[in-house]
């Protein structure tokens, strides 16, 4: 895990990436003032960023693209394998589950988990749903080190504790509860309803 990079910094990273990717293939060089007009941020911000990456940028010339994608990717672990898991197979775990975009940063969703008899035994976006009670012969024969928590705000904590029991480090949760975890297990809570308040409040 990065601990040496401010949260926001780290959080801002896969942006750069995707707009990097985004460019056309005869964009060799990028400067850190094109990529902060281009996303609406600060350029040295943007060059703060960058610096805890590998990447080093040439003067009046900047970044080489495929170097700095691969700095990026290196830094955000793209170019391995990890494994995740997710509990709760209702209308948001499906979307999350059937999300493609995971393999980008080099994470699979390998498996799901449900407490329902009538969501387990199947497969769901080609994965297989199992009963929450085999979570922890699945999640470490996967090896899994991720876990998201679709599951509401009332199993949350239950459930997370028993991901952390099967080795899980980290956490994304859906659920609007703020989840306990012990050191060295990293929890991200993601609470829709209230990131819209927030927006809404800033119209």
């Amino acid at each position: 895990m990065n601990k040496d990079i401010p949260v926001i910094s780290l959080q801002r990273l896969p942006v750069y990436l995707n707009y990097l990717k985004s460019l056309p293939e005869d964009k060799i060089y990028v400067s850190s003032g094109l990529i902060a007009e281009a996303l609406g941020m600060g350029e040295v911000l943007v060059r703060k960023d960058l610096a805890y990456t590998s990447a080093v940028g040439r003067p009046r010339v900047g970044y080489d693209k495929g170097e700095l994608i691969s700095a990026l990717e290196d830094y955000l672990c793209c170019n391995g394998r990890r494994y995740a898991v997710i509990a709760g197979i209702g209308a948001l775990g499906r979307a999350v589950l059937g999300y493609g975009g995971f393999c980008n940063y080099g994470i699979e969703v390998a498996a799901a988990f449900d407490n329902d008899p009538a969501k387990t035994g199947v497969s769901v976006a080609g994965k297989p749903v199992y009963d929450i009670s085999e979570a922890e012969r699945v999640v470490k024969g996967l090896g899994a080190e991720l876990a998201v928590l679709c599951v509401p705000a009332a199993y949350a904590q239950s459930v997370a504790d028993l991901f952390i029991g099967c080795g899980i480090k980290g956490i994304l949760n859906f659920a609007p509860v703020l989840i306990n975890a012990p050191e060295g297990v990293v929890v991200r809570h993601i609470d829709v309803a209230a990131n819209l308040a927030i927006l809404s409040s800033m119209l």
